[in-house]
């Protein structure tokens, strides 16, 4: 500026007071901010120097920078020039007189510098690479140390050499600087020039402008520190900030405050205050701030607005009223381009960022010089700083390298930020501008000075802070695209413009201002190389130890800007430098630590902290003064217990017992759901999977390479039975064979799986399984093994194995991956269709309660849920006064990993605690509480159970060499204090097995009563019980499963840094357990015994703080309201209390008080309740809770309350002994713990005898507690908006990236499908992962079609799930190999015909005509379906009534079957569902058929007694048009084609098949490929109309008969009847057509076969005959196929003198008589093989629904025509449970719900009101008379000798009357009735034949009855009129019926009569 005034205000002093006026008037409820010049000059210059104490600056200087700090980031409008004087030149590098004054072109040229002046290089912002010289007064300049320079200016051009310039304005005016803001010598004058060697003009060093070049924004004056933008977290009390700030007394400040929070009616964006969850701290009071309309934080609105609104400056007035800024424009939306101001709080989503994986090696960007990193910066600093690189250019650093780390991650966020998602584009959204890189770098700036000191910045919480803030900017646009989150009022058109590269140092100044200068801003004119440089300078000086993060902006260039971020906070920069290390280099690095003994430093400090001296040296000590005897306190619980227990009577633990290994609801449903998507695979029309193919299962389950995960399969494997279930394995397994099973894909494992693959490929018949367990383990491309091959063999071994390309093609292997995290499996690029992915379902599934109900699962969710407030403890837990160690230990050890600290700050507590157990009670002071407590639960647990049973702790140390030192260490101790025979340390090493000493070994045989001498346990699951520390090491659990007495997970040393949701929930799933019911589990009561935390309650005495019983009497629970304060974990103070509760709750006597074993059970209990006091009790609220649980033993006390003592008097004594033990308590445990027992021996025995239960009894009741870091826990307890934890929104795993920063947020509400979805739209997979290469064009072909993922939470009990699909997988396989068929004997065996003539040629293949037609009819009905049919008599049987077995009941017809499981053999026909190769073709299925390419033909026939002309239809696809004649010109069908019956080809079936059909479109057995054994064969299916459309889809390749409408609702008989009536017609057609070929009409195949669609197999007896004749013969049964019957049928010689021919039906209980005759001569069923010549004149009964065949039979005999069945052939048919004749109801027609109606109903009186049913009359008729035809004929009942006379027809009148049939056409066959007596007449339907005097030859029985049935009531009188009946029959009126239809349904209509 270099206007020097006499008496100008102290600039800076005018700053601090403008600004802080600024923040008074926002958060003042007062009207009237205080004056700014009143407090300017009115105060005492005394309270101005106090004000101003630590700046030991001139006044001068103070004043240049104060002014700087306001003109030289001006808001309002960028500096307006001068304009140049006409004709001046205005090039840039000269000035304005046209000299040249760049340094490279006059460096060696003479310049006249006058006396005092100095040469000077003056930077421009239009030429960044050239340096102006100029020539300066030196008294204008600093001096080195950067003060005494004089304000103002004075200077000379060094090109024209004009003289005397005073304003630095008017120089660089004439310099032509151009300059976009207020010019100041301290900004544009960079660097002296100096003369080198050569007498060039060079570049010389920096001009030292104090704070000028690199100006911290931090305002130096104390009274800044109440900030403007305070964090919430330290907000105070937030609602003083007002509303609606006023108007001040000063109008040109009111404007200001008026828009940081407008005066409007709208509160100032509340979209700002969101449910800010800071990560992972939730804000209470903020949210309470949103819900009052309360401006929470200035800062968002306050920005909308001060990009174009600046403080005043110094000589002008204020804003004019006119300006842009002065409009109420204070909404920060807009429809144009300007970016919206948030918080970052606003992230609900922290994201996994800048604590993410490993940097990439970071691509450096020359910019001029390297910057030389400080030599002592960590021995300085304590941390190294790390440094993101931001925008632009990033100079070199040179140096000390090791002591910094830079990394690319912010810059890839930005680089994110600015590519706008695919999503808004494909929308035409181009107008839509990416968030510009100032707001980004603001945003950021707000961003980490919302941070607490104890959190690390994330790099996901910026992303969504970017993407919300782009959001809402461009809404307008965006709103049509997507759905917006809903806003508070409408976008506002506003005239801001956006933040400028000028405005930002300014900008991100003032919002550092509020934050304690733990965020630093750092301004730079030429480049990042000066701010790094100055960075480092006031790290070295110690300036920065209150910065957590050092901004460093260069805003000049160009308009564009550089930045980067520099980490100096100790704790932050720790973690974020160890969270950019890879797994391995982090092994690596603490391996280093630990070889070269630099944690030596680490243990010399731990000693120095001991009371005396050295811990080991008090260990030792403590050894000799022990040795010989064990410790007293220990001893005497030990000595009492026996004792006790004798006296209770109950020597042994009842607590302890193994869980059977049966499969849960919830496991059989998922291998359900596994098996249903399976069979989807095969149903679909891929033909990916041939399930028909394969015979049988087998597996391989691949682990990873944990000896404790494989030996735990093996146990699972083996136990589950599978290998015997899939028959892979007989009953006597060796663990060997079961070795086969399970691969650990460690070095080893390719020459097993090698095996396998050369299994499948031998055994296509085997389906294989393929199971990846733990399925996100090792998911590293093997492209990435091809690098490292020489180092590690298993890298990438997963993908070279699963993804190689012979499991990819063999069809028969299906693959499963199994895992409790799948999401880095759920990628754009995944090869696992979403389709396939099975989610564990939950609790309840359709209404089903799939969980037993006294378990329950405690997954994260209820971890979670139980630290929430109103529970008690939560299960979820840290450790503050741990944490706050290693923070200490963290900056005193900075070149310790904090792992290492970690670890040994652990081992440390543990190791004191065991010595403070123990008795040396001065170390209860070194250890932390929780640890104390985990120590003395360990200790004690074993003592109060009688067999010794106690808990087990385990202890996550990821890092081997770590996990090592722990053992070692705690081992050693453990020694030393004579613990051995307490508990057991047990390494966990993923590479070995276990080792667990020989005495606990002992115990475990004990326990689990094993008697081998060599057994050793091999899994986790099997140290049920032990009383241990499991020192679990590894990087990550391999899926090893932990036992139920698991009580703490310590994973106080998991990694912290590495904040990915996989290795999080991993970690976490070590904890997770089914919690028995059986004891009453309220949500927070289940936790073990917190001893520590008595000062946690008193502390909260005041508050209302009681135990209240929950109505959980019955089960003597209660359960604790706790405040939300009350979570907070305390440090461990060393206050009495929580020594006392230590003592007194290791002691034997007051510890884990609890049922005794012979006590009566929870429900005899249950009256009493709990007592309820104050919180103020000796025992520790986890006893409290102990207690609660442990089935209501009322010992739950209280010192003031001694009023309120249980009821039942037999608790005093235990209720004095807890008051005397805790009295003694505090010597008990240094002295003996008998103290307490002596004093009253009879209460102490009974005390102990009721505080000895046994852990196990609880550990199976409550979930472990859990220690999590600090950072963690924060993490996984704090929850974004919709109620999501936290961790869930972090990056889901190392080996994948977010697609776009672009991406919604996870919602809590969205279910596992919908978060797999979300997952595979938002992330890709990183160039390592094997899915990477993965990218198919189109999307369904880059899904592997048998691949599965199975996801389920850990520990739930996925390996049971997945062994019991193998199972039912097996058993379906075996089960679509199988089919039930009917396996009935036949009925009437002992009522056959008593002839004397058999067939006795019984070795014949075919009958012998001559010899067949001498053979009686059998008119007895032998199959087994016609049980419930009426007896048909014949002269020659005697039937006595006993002979007809029990009747069924009609709905028991079709239950009642027996049927068989049958293998179906390679000649079964098949329904729908087969798929295979051979018959692809013949389905259809065929790539020269087009799919449905059939034609439609219309084939007409009259026929006399139907009175009208047939017209069916034929629907013939091309591929069978050689079966059928078209007529040439037209194409009209003519004729199918016909064989002659002199053909003898072998390769096809003369006959035509016919198959009527209803229902079984999917079920029916059409596909007869295989039955006929590939031989050619016609084949139509007949179809009702409304049925041809879903037929034809089904079976596109088959021949259709669509029968007409009106045949829509009638049954068999009709399509019967049609089928023979064309095929008669075809006959004759086909004989016209070959007569012209000269052949004879004899000669034309006369034969179809009318088959039932449910025949499935064809058998064939063998016989083998002892001799001629001889009755000696043995037979033998086989599958044959249709084809070799058929060809065999058609062979028979005289085939054509038979009329039909059949076949036996199947049964496993054929009897030896039944095949002994190859023919019988007797009726016919289900599969027949017609002669439609010699039937010509015999008709089916169209209208018959039920025994159509038997009433058929029947008259074909009476016509004098053969019926065959050839008894060496069987037919088996299988039970189909739908459609068929099962497809009619009989309901009502009247009534909407359709009510089934009783047989009775189906007949009704004529002109009755009865209400009509809607079906046939046929089939009402039927129905009633198998029912009820004892109504009509009373004398026929059970009178088998005098049977029903039934003319022309068989009807079925039920099993307990008989029928005669007689037909009344002349010449035919009938037997003789002259001597039998006819107990009723049945005349149906009769016509022309039937006359009186037939009906005179038949002799009836007095009162024998009369039915006679018609088509109405007229041809009902014409026919009693006909036929005389009058003469013989007395009618009445009342005696006439009908059927009960409507009158448009034709009912039939009855009379009936008694014979006179």
């Amino acid at each position: 500026m270099g206007n020097s005034y006499a008496g100008q205000l102290k600039t800076t002093r005018f700053e601090e007071v403008l600004h802080n006026s600024i923040e008074a008037s926002l958060r003042s409820n007062n009207l009237v901010p205080r004056p700014i010049f009143s407090q300017l000059y009115l105060e005492a210059e005394q309270q101005l120097s106090s004000l101003e104490a630590g700046s030991h600056v001139d006044n001068e200087e103070e004043e240049e920078e104060g002014e700087g700090v306001l003109e030289s980031n001006s808001l309002l409008n960028s500096y307006q020039m001068h304009p140049p004087p006409e004709g001046s030149c205005t090039t840039d590098g000269f000035c304005q007189a046209g000299k040249d004054l760049r340094l490279v072109s006059i460096s060696n040229e003479h310049i006249d510098v006058p006396a005092g002046f100095l040469l000077v290089g003056a930077k421009s912002p239009s030429l960044p690479d050239h340096l102006l010289v100029c020539a300066v007064d030196k008294r204008f300049l600093p001096d080195d140390n950067g003060h005494n320079a004089l304000l103002g200016f004075s200077g000379n051009c060094v090109g024209c050499g004009k003289k005397g310039f005073c304003y630095f304005t008017e120089f660089s005016n004439h310099i032509n600087l151009k300059l976009t803001t207020q010019p100041k010598k301290q900004k544009h004058l960079k660097y002296y020039l100096v003369r080198n060697v050569h007498g060039t003009l060079t570049k010389g060093p920096l001009i030292c402008w104090r704070g000028s070049e690199f100006r911290s924004r931090q305002a130096s004056s104390s009274t800044c520190s109440s900030s403007l933008f305070q964090p919430l977290e330290s907000s105070g009390s937030l609602a003083t900030f007002p509303s609606d700030p006023m108007p001040g007394a000063n109008p040109s400040l009111a404007v200001a405050v008026q828009q940081a929070g407008p005066a409007s009616d709208h509160p100032p964006l509340p979209v700002a205050m969101g449910a800010a969850v800071f990560n992972g701290k939730d804000s209470p009071k903020h949210q309470h701030l949103v819900k009052n309309n309360l401006v929470a934080l200035p800062r968002p609105s306050a920005l909308g607005i001060l990009p174009s609104s600046g403080p005043p400056k110094k000589r002008h007035k204020g804003w004019s009223p006119e300006s842009p800024s002065a409009t109420d424009g204070g909404y920060p939306l807009s429809g144009g381009n300007r970016p919206k101001y948030e918080t970052p709080g606003m992230s609900c989503m922290p994201h996994m960022g800048m604590v993410g994986p490993a940097s990439t090696p970071f691509p450096v960007v020359a910019s001029g010089e390297p910057v030389s990193v400080p030599d002592n910066l960590l021995k300085i600093c304590k941390a190294k700083p790390v440094i993101f690189k931001g925008h632009g250019n990033f100079p070199y650093l040179c140096g000390n390298l090791n002591d910094v780390v830079v990394s690319p991650l912010l810059y890839t966020c930005y680089q994110n930020s600015q590519s706008i998602s695919r999503a808004y584009e494909q929308y035409g959204a181009s107008t839509i501008q990416p968030i510009s890189e100032e707001m980004q770098l603001l945003l950021t700036v707000y961003y980490l000075v919302q941070l607490a000191a104890d959190q690390v910045p994330l790099m996901e919480d910026l992303e969504q802070i970017f993407m919300r803030s782009w959001r809402e900017s461009h809404l307008t646009e965006i709103r049509q695209y997507q759905q917006a989150p809903p806003q508070p009022f409408p976008p506002v058109p506003s005239t801001v413009a956006p933040v400028t590269s000028a405005q930002l140092p300014w900008l991100a100044g003032l919002a550092a201002s509020s934050c304690n200068d733990s965020v630093h801003i750092i301004e730079c004119t030429y480049s990042l190389a000066e701010g790094l440089s100055e960075m480092f300078r006031l790290l070295i000086e110690g300036k920065l130890a209150k910065t957590n993060y050092v901004v460093i902006i260069c805003a000049c260039r160009n308009s564009a800007i550089d930045s980067c971020i520099a980490v100096t906070g100790k704790y932050q920069a720790r973690i974020l430098s160890e969270s950019l290390l890879t797994p391995a280099e982090y092994q690596k690095e603490v391996n280093y630590e630990l070889v070269t003994g630099k944690v030596d430093s680490l243990g010399a400090f731990f000693n120095t902290l001991c009371p005396e001296g050295d811990i080991d040296i008090l260990l030792d000590k403590f050894y000799q003064e022990n040795q010989g005897h064990i410790s007293s306190s220990l001893a005497a619980s030990s000595v009492n217990k026996p004792a006790s227990l004798d006296v209770s009577g109950v020597p042994a633990c009842t607590s302890y017992s193994v869980e059977p290994h049966c499969v849960q609801p919830f496991q059989l449903a998922v291998a359900q759901k596994l098996l249903s998507h399976v069979c989807s695979i095969a149903d679909s029309s891929t033909q990916n999977l041939d399930l028909g193919s394969f015979e049988k299962v087998d597996f391989l389950i691949c682990i990873p390479p944990s000896e404790v995960t494989y030996q735990q399969t093996l146990f699972h494997v083996w136990h589950s039975g599978v290998l015997l279930e899939l028959g892979l394995e007989k009953e006597q397994m060796t663990k060997q064979r079961v070795e086969q099973y399970v691969l650990k894909l460690d070095a080893e494992a390719q020459t097993k799986f090698k095996t396998f693959l050369q299994n499948s490929f031998q055994n296509p018949h085997t389906l294989f399984v393929l199971i990846h367990d733990h399925a996100h383990w090792d998911l590293v491309s093997s492209t990435v093994h091809n690098l490292y091959s020489q180092s590690d063999p298993t890298v990438g071994l997963v993908d070279r194995l699963l993804n190689c390309r012979e499991v990819k093609e063999a069809p028969n292997i299906v693959t499963l991956h199994v895992t409790s995290f799948p999401y880095a499996l759920q990628t754009q690029h995944t090869l696992i269709s979403p389709y396939n992915e099975i989610h564990w379902p939950a609790s309840y599934n359709n209404g089903v309660d799939l969980y037993h109900e006294n378990k329950k699962y405690f997954g994260l969710s209820e971890f979670i849920e139980s630290t929430l407030s109103g529970h008690s403890l939560p299960l979820l837990r840290y450790d503050s006064s741990f944490e706050a160690m290693v923070t200490a230990l963290g900056k005193r050890f900075p070149r310790l990993h904090s792992a290492v600290i970690r670890t040994f700050v652990l081992v440390q507590h543990y190791a004191a605690a065991m010595m403070a157990v123990s008795g040396l009670s001065q170390m209860k002071n070194y250890t932390s509480v929780e640890t104390l407590e985990i120590t003395q639960n360990l200790i004690n647990s074993s003592k109060q159970c009688p067999c010794g049973h106690g808990l087990m702790v385990l202890l996550r140390v990821p890092c081997s060499p770590l996990a090592a030192v722990a053992y070692e260490r705690l081992s050693h101790v453990r020694e030393r204090l004579a613990l051995e025979e307490h508990f057991e340390i047990i390494l966990g090493n993923p590479n070995s097995g276990i080792t667990v000493g020989k005495h606990f070994v002992k115990q475990l045989k004990m326990w689990q009563k094993i008697d081998d001498a060599e057994w050793r346990p091999q899994t986790y699951l099997e140290l049920e019980g032990l009383p241990c520390i499991l020192i679990f090491s590894g990087m990550d659990p391999h899926g090893e499963s932990l036992p139920r007495s698991l009580r703490y997970c310590d994973l106080r040393l998991i990694n912290s840094s590495c904040l990915v949701r996989t290795a999080l929930e991993q970690e976490l799933g070590l904890a997770a357990y089914f919690v028995s019911n059986e004891a009453p589990l309220e949500k927070g009561a289940v936790n073990e015994a917190l001893e520590s935390d008595v000062e946690k309650l008193s502390s909260t005495d005041n508050e209302d703080d009681e135990l209240v019983t929950e109505g959980c009497f019955e089960t003597g629970s209660t359960s604790e309201k706790r405040s939300p304060m009350k979570r907070e974990r305390s440090c461990s103070h060393d206050s009495a209390s929580s020594s006392l509760s230590s003592k007194a709750s290791s002691s034997a006597l007051c510890g884990e008080s609890s049922q005794q074993p012979g006590e009566p059970s929870q429900g005899d209990q249950a009256q009493s309740p709990p007592p309820c006091g104050p919180s103020e009790e000796v025992t520790a609220p986890g006893d409290r809770q102990r207690l609660r649980v442990s089935q209501g033993v009322q010992s739950v006390l209280s010192k003031h309350s001694p009023g309120l003592a249980p009821p039942d008097s037999c608790l005093k004594t235990s209720q004095k002994s807890v008051q005397v033990s805790a009295a003694s308590s505090s010597s008990q445990l240094s002295s003996s713990s008998s103290g307490s027992c002596s004093s009253s021996p009879p209460t102490a025995g009974t005390f102990v005898l009721q505080a000895s239960q046994c852990s196990m009894t609880k550990a199976c009741r409550q979930p472990p507690i859990v220690f999590l870091p600090k950072l963690v826990y924060d993490m996984v307890t704090s929850t974004d908006s919709s109620g999501l934890p936290k961790a869930a929104s972090l990056l889901p795993s190392h080996s994948v990236m977010w697609a776009s920063s672009f991406r919604p947020l996870l919602s809590k509400m969205m279910t596992s499908t919908e978060q797999s979805l979300y997952y595979r739209q938002w992330t890709v997979p990183r160039p390592s992962h094997m899915d990477y290469s993965n990218r198919a064009e189109g999307r369904m072909d880059s899904f592997h079609p048998r691949r599965l993922l199975l996801s389920g939470p850990p520990q739930i009990g996925k390996t049971g799930a997945y062994l019991q699909f193998l199972s039912i997988l097996s058993r379906m396989l075996i089960r679509l190999t199988e089919v039930d068929v009917y396996d009935e004997e036949e009925i009437n065996i002992n009522i056959k015909e008593e002839s004397d003539w058999h067939y006795l040629q019984l070795s014949d293949p075919w009958p012998d005509l001559e010899l067949f037609k001498k053979m009686p009819f059998d008119y007895i009905i032998h199959d087994p379906k016609y049980e419930d049919a009426s007896l048909i008599c014949s002269h020659h049987q005697s039937i006595k009534t006993e002979d007809r077995g029990t009747t069924r009941k009609p709905e028991d017809l079709y239950m009642r079957c027996q049927t068989a499981r049958m293998r179906l053999s390679k000649y079964a026909a098949y329904n729908t569902y087969h798929h295979c190769e051979q018959c692809h073709q013949y389905m259809g299925f065929h790539p020269r058929y087009q799919l449905y390419e059939s034609t439609l033909h219309a084939f007409a026939f009259s026929y006399s007694m139907l009175g009208e002309e047939i017209q069916l239809h034929f629907i013939i696809p091309k591929s069978k048009e050689h079966h059928f004649v078209f007529s040439q010109p037209g194409g009209q069908l003519e004729s199918m084609r016909l064989p002659l019956v002199t053909d003898k080809s072998q390769e096809y079936i003369k006959s035509p098949t016919f198959t009527p059909t209803t229902g079984r479109h999917e079920h029916g057995l059409f596909n007869l490929y295989h039955a006929m054994d590939g031989a050619s064969h016609l084949h139509v299916l007949v179809v009702k109309e409304y049925e041809m459309a879903i037929y034809k889809k089904y079976w596109p390749n088959h021949i259709m008969l669509v029968l007409p409408s009106i045949f829509n609702s009638a049954g068999v008989g009709a399509a019967h009847f049609l089928i023979k009536e064309l095929s008669y017609h075809n006959l004759e057609l086909e004989r016209n057509r070959q007569e012209e070929l000269g052949i004879k009409p004899q000669d034309i195949w006369p034969f179809i076969v009318i088959s039932d669609d449910s025949c499935v197999m064809w058998n064939m007896v063998d016989v083998d005959y002892a001799g001629e004749r001889s009755r000696e013969f043995s037979w033998s049964e086989r599958n044959v196929s249709l084809k070799h019957i058929m060809q065999h049928i058609e062979a028979s010689p005289n085939i054509t003198h038979y009329a039909l021919i059949g076949m036996r039906k199947w049964s496993s209980k054929t009897r030896s008589s039944e095949v002994r005759e190859p023919f019988s001569r007797c009726h016919v069923h289900d599969f027949i093989i017609l002669n439609v010549d010699l039937t010509q004149n015999v008709q089916y009964n169209q209208n018959r629904f039920m025994c159509d065949d038997v009433d058929f039979n029947l008259r074909v005999h009476s016509a004098g025509l053969l019926l065959c069945r050839f008894n060496r052939f069987s037919m088996m048919k299988k039970q189909i449970a739908v459609g068929g004749h099962r497809s009619f109801h009989i309901t009502s027609k009247v009534s909407d719900n359709p009510v089934a109606v009783v047989p009775a109903q189906y007949i009704c009186a004529p002109d009755s009101k009865h209400t009509f049913l809607a079906a046939p009359a046929q089939l009402l008729l039927e129905k009633f008379l198998q029912y009820h035809s004892h109504r009509f004929f009373p004398l026929s009942l059970r009178n088998h000798n005098h049977p029903v006379l039934s003319v022309d027809c068989y009807l079925n009148l039920g099993p307990q009357i008989s029928v005669c049939y007689m037909s009344s056409r002349p010449h035919s066959l009938n037997i003789s009735s002259s001597d039998l007596m006819f107990s009723g007449l049945l005349l149906y339907l009769c016509d022309s034949f039937v006359g009186a005097g037939f009906l005179k030859k038949f002799h009836f029985l007095k009162g024998a009855t009369l039915c006679v049935i018609c088509q109405d009531r007229n041809s009902l009188r014409q026919t009693v009129v006909r036929l005389e009946l009058e003469d013989e029959w007395q009618f009445r009126l009342r005696d006439e019926f009908q059927t009960a239809n409507a009158k448009e349904d034709r009912p039939l209509f009855f009379l009936t009569g008694r014979h006179i």
